[in-house]
């Protein structure tokens, strides 16, 4: 069955499968919705199995067998095993997301948003228009499904990096929220490995152990947005299975900016008394429209205007991953896993050509240039050799005419492919060390990946709508009938040029980790990660000799730490790490500001980038007051956190071409803040509140190129130690409660306030800021029967026009009577909308009526 059917069917299916199921399946066991629980994964690897369970105290007697269970019983795990440790001896910070959290805001399809309402001093910035690809930033780290964006964060999908082989990208929507057991953002960790200088995000999926039953869930809303689900679990003796897939699909809240998901994923499992194996399956396709910010001379008059288009994004991916733990003693067990990943993004673009008539130096006065007037004349290169660089030309090398009032567009297209393949191994102790108990681990890991990246751009015209279209009767535009596309370059091809690019990845970690309880109340961590880094491209047009080369890149980066719990409502935490990311094919291609890309879409240059590396800081108190009012939990903690990063990466614009860029170092960045939150869980009510300071700054003094900053001088910028980096609000509050009006009747109210931050492009600070903003969202959700829940979601209720992202654009006309004055460009993010729909539980036993409380072992 191909994606594009299964995101019809599913959507389709989930809205019908409540009536026409037989009343047979009732002996069906019921879905088990697990809270949150007191064991983290300090690598990867974790326990490499389905033992996620709410252990509250770890001496109780042994769990029933999984084969004996009866239906809807939550195994508990006998032991610690792999790298899992009590949060009370981890010391570092780490932020959790369960399944009950995505539950509720299930409308919105999106685990982003789950993590963004959630976690402490994490914000988004919705560059593209669609609450589904935005990029997440967490402490100042970035994580984003945009190519050229720095990424720093690194992403694991049940213990596999699922950070993109060419550009490191994050596709966060390609993974179903619904089969998503809990979530882990874990920080000061070197042992999980490159790009996890502001943390790493952990997630790990459901499986037959851990959630069995049938649920179907259908809803739609604003923007026509239909969509459903299907989740399947099973335990059969010491077998398991898990299905589910879900489709989404809606016209976008702005012009032209359709969404369509589909998913698929499955889990086999196997378990024993001393074993447990996954053999895990999925597949994704999306897909994406308009994408990207627009004018705020546009905005002004309609809030869902967009600038130039088509701007169109198409991501499938296929996963095969088997993982498996082996108990080789009381002591010692052996955890890792095996997968092969497939990759594929087409995108295509409609741009503002920015050209014009060659100039009067040149020997083409008459025929179209590209802005000439914006790069630097090498030392020994004549100026009339120079200004014939720019010159665009078309099919068979043919240079193209200028017509006068003509508002020169192009279609920029780009094709990543990738095919990823690797795994890890893990061996994990805990006997006692000179009497002393002891958690050790060992472990490596191996990725590789092949990838080939192709893109091109044709010459169109801006229409008054702001389409952008060929004509096939001209041999300059578009495709040329016997001839084919008529790509362009550049004569020097310096801005524009047709890419070919192959090339490979191969990514090796070493690492050991040991905790060692120096008494029942002391802990002390410490550990180290050998990163090694080899990336080859190769150039297959001919117009990129630089792009072909191989680059090395290698560091150990160690931890200590150590942990002091005084009791249960006191618990100290302090460490120190280092991190390291390697510049990505895609950086390391695109570096020099004579050879600049259109991003994602040329790949020209080569020269050397470093690796980043990173040094964080982190100490703070958390704790748990049990048996408080009416009996709830109150847990709270209270932190600060240091990141100093050398040879950071920033993504440049060009002197006189915003829409192409360059990566380059810079000497020092620093992320720093504080964060405090607090919660209160009882049987009826579930309130938190948390705050975060983030102070992101550059630490050095320079200049750097943004072209169409209002405030650039000849285009340049003057950076100062201690500016901002733009996009990342220094005040961060997050809030909300859940409520059972009745055991039947839950709502839910949540609030995220935001300070001012600057535009991408104003690096100097100069410039007005993007304006402080809140946004609450309301849920609410009903137990109509044991089996039938129906449910609502209200985003963004109060109506709230802001933006999470800003940049700027060139002023002048457009096409038509359209005209930019206002330099500034913005994301406004969706107005207040409105889902409902239903879940049905095909199962005997009732589903829980009130959460349980959530115990947390500190």
């Amino acid at each position: 069955m191909s994606l594009r059917a299964l995101r019809r069917g599913l959507t389709a299916s989930a809205s019908v499968l409540a009536g026409s199921m037989a009343v047979g399946t009732a002996h069906a066991q019921q879905a088990v919705t697990l809270g949150e629980i007191s064991v983290v994964a300090t690598s990867p690897v974790g326990s490499g199995g389905g033992n996620s369970s709410r252990v509250q105290n770890f001496n109780e007697a042994a769990p029933i067998a999984a084969s004996t269970a009866p239906a809807g019983t939550v195994v508990a795990a006998p032991r610690l095993r792999g790298s899992e440790q009590p949060l009370y001896k981890i010391p570092s910070t780490v932020e959790t997301v369960t399944a009950q959290d995505v539950q509720a805001d299930l409308g919105t399809n999106n685990v982003v948003a789950t993590l963004a309402r959630r976690t402490p001093a994490l914000n988004i910035s919705d560059s593209q228009g669609n609450s589904n690809r935005p990029d997440v930033t967490y402490r100042g780290f970035v994580a984003s499904p945009v190519q050229g964006v720095p990424q720093g964060l690194a992403v694991y999908q049940n213990g596999v990096r699922i950070n993109e082989a060419f550009g490191d990208i994050v596709n966060f929507d390609l993974i179903p929220p619904q089969a998503i057991q809990r979530i882990d953002v874990v920080t000061g960790n070197p042992v999980f490995g490159l790009n996890a200088l502001g943390g790493a995000v952990n997630i790990q999926m459901k499986n037959g152990f851990t959630w069995q039953g049938t649920e179907i869930s259908a809803w739609g809303g604003s923007d026509a947005r239909t969509a459903g689900y299907l989740e399947y679990g099973k335990v059969s003796g010491p077998w398991s299975f898990y299905f589910t897939g879900d489709g989404l699909n809606d016209r976008g809240w702005r012009y032209e900016s359709p969404s369509t998901i589909g998913r698929m994923y499955g889990d086999i499992g196997y378990r024993s008394q001393d074993a447990e194996f996954h053999l895990i399956g999925m597949a994704a396709r999306s897909y994406f429209g308009a994408a990207a910010a627009t004018p705020v001379d546009f905005t002004r008059n309609d809030p869902r205007a967009i600038f130039t288009y088509p701007q169109t994004t198409t991501t499938e991916v296929g996963t095969i991953q088997l993982t498996g733990r082996v108990d080789i003693s009381p002591t010692w067990d052996l955890a890792g896993n095996a997968y092969f990943r497939r990759f594929h993004q087409t995108y295509v673009d409609g741009n503002d050509g920015n050209f014009e008539q060659c100039s009067r130096q040149s020997s083409f006065r008459g025929f179209l240039c590209f802005e000439d007037d914006g790069f630097t004349r090498a030392p020994n290169q004549t100026q009339l050799a120079f200004r014939n660089q720019f010159l665009i030309l078309g099919q068979q090398n043919r240079a193209v005419p200028f017509t006068a009032n003509v508002p020169y567009g192009t279609l920029d297209v780009t094709n990543t492919q990738a095919t990823g393949y690797g795994g890890s191994l893990q061996a994990a102790n805990r006997d006692t060390l000179f009497g002393f108990n002891n958690a050790f681990i060992v472990g490596g890991s191996i990725d590789a990946a092949n990838y080939s990246f192709k893109s091109s751009s044709t010459l169109g015209v801006i229409n008054p709508n702001l389409s952008i279209t060929t004509d096939p009767n001209n041999p300059f535009y578009g495709t040329i009938p016997g001839l084919g596309t008529s790509f362009i370059r550049t004569a020097g091809a310096l801005g524009i040029a047709p890419s070919s690019v192959n090339g490979s990845n191969l990514y090796l970690g070493l690492y050991t980790q040991d905790t060692l309880d120096l008494t029942d109340r002391l802990s002390v961590t410490a550990g180290a990660r050998l990163n090694f880094a080899r990336i080859q491209s190769e150039d297959l047009t001919g117009f990129s000799p630089d792009v072909t080369g191989t680059h090395y890149f290698n560091k150990i980066n160690p931890v200590a730490g150590l942990t002091y719990r005084f009791f249960d409502a006191l618990n100290l935490y302090g460490s120190y790490s280092e991190s390291n990311r390697a510049p990505t094919p895609l950086e390391l291609a695109c570096a020099n500001p004579d050879r600049p890309c259109l991003l994602p879409n040329s790949l020209v240059a080569d020269p050397p980038l470093k690796q980043v590396t990173g040094k964080t800081y982190e100490v703070g108190f958390r704790g748990q007051l049990p048996n408080t009012y009416d009996g709830g939990i109150i847990t709270y903690k209270i932190g600060a956190f240091r990141t100093d990063l050398s040879n950071d990466i920033l993504s440049i614009a060009t002197p006189g071409n915003a829409a192409r860029a360059y990566f380059v170092n810079v000497p020092a960045t620093q992320r720093q803040g504080i964060e405090v939150g607090g919660e209160y869980t009882a049987d009826y009510l579930r309130v938190y509140a948390n705050y975060a300071l983030v102070d992101a700054t550059f630490q050095f003094n320079g200049t750097l190129s943004s072209p169409n900053n209002p405030l650039a001088v000849d285009g340049a910028i003057q950076v100062t130690r201690g500016n901002s980096v733009p996009l990342v609000p220094n005040h961060q509050i997050k809030a909300g409660f859940d409520y059972y009006i009745t055991p039947e009747w839950q709502v839910g109210l949540y609030l995220q306030a935001f300070s001012s931050s600057f535009y991408r492009g104003d690096e100097s600070n100069l410039n007005r800021k993007l304006p402080p903003y809140y946004v609450m969202n309301f849920q609410t959700k009903y137990q109509v029967t044991k089996n039938l829940e129906i449910f609502g979601l209200i985003t963004n209720l109060t109506n709230n026009r802001y933006a999470t992202f800003g940049t700027f654009a060139e002023p002048g006309p457009v096409a038509g009577n359209l005209v930019i004055n206002n330099a500034r460009t913005t994301t406004l993010s969706q107005p207040f909308s409105v889902y409902g729909g239903f879940k049905y539980a095909f199962g005997a036993d009732p589903v829980p009526m009130s959460p349980e409380p959530i115990i947390r072992k500190y």
